[in-house]
């Protein structure tokens, strides 16, 4: 049986020939941090360097905001512009530090001293508004005093914190309890594949990235897809959900449980080499995880014939170029082909053709960060973690609008009103909880009596919101209506991938509308965009917006009538 035809002529190319797509990103980073801007001829000579065609590197190009055409400084800074960090300051802070600075968003000195760009998000949730000056953070309601070196710099540890009996992704960081215990005992077994799918299928475990497909059927789809050649293994740490910082917790704080997670995960899937993907905006965890690649090869935990096994599996590290949109599977692959990230309509499924042409499994950091413990342990006793009928723990991000901002460890099902008046402790210093924003951007925003609703992706879909990356962002009572819907609308043009028109032109009229208020034609967008647009992003917006619309309708209804 042949391989699938590649859907990118580019993609063929490089399978024959083998050039990784990922050498397209390296020299592209390489060029805009040496010099500070990639010129047409630096294209002209990365493509030639590579063999590619030249529209593929000045489409990659021009797509990441990590590249970009516009020039960066000696000093570039990168300011949250996050859901987070705008509940934060009320979006202040970002034209404090431009004033600060003396630069425009996106823009440079004349000197080519210092630049400026806004980006979602940096994962300092709790404890924002938030920058990264080069790669140091800083983080506070003195933002702006830090970057003028007037304040110490603050990079303030992700509290983590747990809501259950037995954690399970937070054993490690909380409890010191120590990683591949299970993986050189598995490895050796005779059908160490086969075990590894049969517990977690018996877990329950869905995929944490939003999706929430069944891990171990993703699993099984790759290791018998009738294609010849490699299968690969995709680590999804392109956590571009604003008000989330799960992953960044994860790959810092125990970088070893994630990649025992993916030697599991690779071994189920029948993959020869896997890649952990980690955002352009996390350099502290991007290095974490490369320094436990590192540690796990010299201890023989990866490599050929692992464990007198005679199994061969790997792991290299890819870090992205700033899209949120290369978060969904699709574009995510693209981009480690070295293309622009635009989606693609399915099937085929990356799992029958996924990065150039071969069968790939993508997970979540979360995700594979909790078979370690179910192999361990068994399916049957994580499925038994969670309550009312879910099944197994998640990890929840609240912003620093709580009295107790940080991640917790919660079994599925639980009652969000616990999460965020008992475990978090309510907003802090007294203010009022006019809206929850639930799993991101996309997630949708529910009203302070809806608190009831358990931590569950079926039980909120029925009320209009997803669960996604399960972060819970509150908005306080001081933040207008009108303002959280022109940042959301703010948000979806700055990250439509642009592949698909209903999207692409439709989340800039929708904030065009939004700052007129004009409300019936937000609907009227919101519609199109969700029946039309090619991925989960326009209905995901369409979604997001309608739920702020259902929270605040009184308000914005009384605002347009002005």
């Amino acid at each position: 049986m042949t391989m699938s035809q590649p859907r990118e002529p580019v993609v063929e190319l490089q399978r024959r020939y083998g050039r990784p797509g990922t050498a397209a990103l390296d020299r592209l980073r390489a060029v805009k941090r040496e010099r500070g801007q990639i010129t047409s001829a630096d294209i002209d000579a990365i493509a030639a360097e590579l063999h590619l065609p030249r529209a593929h590197l000045y489409g990659t190009a021009t797509f990441f905001e990590e590249f970009g055409m516009h020039r960066r400084g000696q000093r570039h800074v990168s300011v949250c512009a996050g859901t987070a960090c705008f509940a934060a300051s009320q979006g202040r802070h970002i034209p404090a530090v431009e004033r600060a600075l003396g630069i425009s968003r996106g823009g440079c000195t004349d000197d080519g001293g210092t630049s400026l760009q806004p980006v979602y998000c940096l994962g300092y949730c709790y404890g924002g508004p938030a920058a990264l000056d080069g790669e140091q953070a800083c983080a506070g309601p003195d933002l702006v005093d830090q970057l003028l070196g007037t304040a110490p710099r603050r990079d303030p540890a992700i509290p983590a914190y747990s809501g259950v009996a037995q954690p399970v992704l937070l054993a490690g960081i909380l409890g010191g309890e120590r990683s591949w215990r299970s993986w050189p005992h598995v490895v050796r077994e005779p059908d160490a594949a086969r075990r590894v799918v049969t517990e977690v299928a018996a877990s329950g475990l869905r995929g944490r990235g939003g999706a929430g497909f069944p891990v171990a059927q993703k699993w099984e789809s790759a290791a018998t897809a009738r294609t010849e050649g490699p299968r690969f293994l995709i680590v999804n740490g392109d956590e571009g959900d604003p008000g989330s910082y799960i992953d960044r917790l994860l790959l810092e704080g125990d970088p070893n449980r994630v990649l025992e997670g993916v030697a599991l995960a690779g071994l189920a899937a029948h993959a020869s080499r896997g890649f952990i993907y980690v955002r352009a905006e996390y350099p502290k965890a991007r290095d974490a995880i490369q320094a436990a690649v590192i540690e796990a090869r010299a201890a023989g935990h990866l490599g050929l014939d692992i464990a007198g096994s005679g199994h061969d599996f790997d792991v290299e590290v890819v870090e992205g170029a700033g899209s949120y949109v290369a978060g969904e599977e699709t574009s995510l692959i693209h981009s480690m082909e070295g293309l622009r990230g635009g989606t693609l309509a399915r099937p085929p499924f990356p799992t029958t053709s996924g990065l150039f042409g071969y069968p790939t499994v993508v997970n979540n950091v979360e995700s594979v960060a909790t078979v370690p413990w179910i192999v361990e342990h068994g399916g049957a006793a994580y499925a038994q973690l969670g309550v009312h009928g879910e099944h197994g723990q998640r990890l929840v991000c609240v912003n620093e609008s709580f009295a107790r901002p940080g991640v917790y460890e919660v079994p599925l099902g639980i009652p969000l009103r616990r999460i965020v008046d008992d475990l978090a402790g309510g907003l802090k210093n007294g203010r009022r909880l006019r809206s929850l924003q639930v799993g991101g951007p996309l997630g949708g925003f529910l009203a302070p009596e809806q608190l009831d609703l358990p931590l569950s992706g079926p039980a909120l879909a029925a009320a209009g919101v997803s669960l996604g990356h399960a972060s819970l962002l509150g908005l306080d009572d001081t933040i207008p209506g009108r303002a959280v819907l022109k940042h959301l609308w703010r948000f979806a043009a700055a990250e439509s991938c642009g592949t698909c028109s209903p999207c692409r032109i439709g989340s800039l009229r929708g904030l065009e509308f939004a700052r007129r208020g004009d409300l019936p034609s937000v609907r009227q967008i919101c519609a199109t965009m969700h029946s039309a647009s090619l991925c989960a992003f326009g209905p995901g917006v369409a979604q997001a917006v309608r739920s702020v619309l259902r929270v605040y309708v009184e308000e914005l209804e009384a605002g347009a009538s002005r």
